[in-house]
């Protein structure tokens, strides 16, 4: 299945955490924390400004970025979990 996402939204999936920490300290699924950290999967076209002209997104697909614990809107597709945000809810771009 295609998804494109509208206006200056983007579809992201999370990236899952090493599961050992230092000192070989196993965290089990209930204990652990959304993960902040994401890949763009698809990006919109970007959103109309007041004088009808479209702006350009600063994020593309394939990049890797930071977003809050509980932003945007959680979706399945094709039996896999994405989020659907606007592109505001992007805290950074990493590296």
């Amino acid at each position: 299945m295609k998804v494109k996402p509208l206006a200056d939204r983007i579809l992201v999936r999370r990236t899952e955490e090493e599961e050992v920490r230092k000192g070989g300290i196993i965290i089990p699924d209930t204990a652990k924390e959304k993960p902040q950290q994401a890949e763009v999967i698809a990006v919109g076209p970007g959103a109309v400004g007041e004088d009808g002209k479209r702006i350009p997104m600063e994020v593309k697909k394939g990049d890797r970025i930071l977003i809050g614990k509980y932003a945007g809107t959680e979706v399945k597709i094709d039996g896999k979990e994405y989020i659907i945000m606007r592109e505001d809810d992007v805290l950074a771009v990493i590296g």
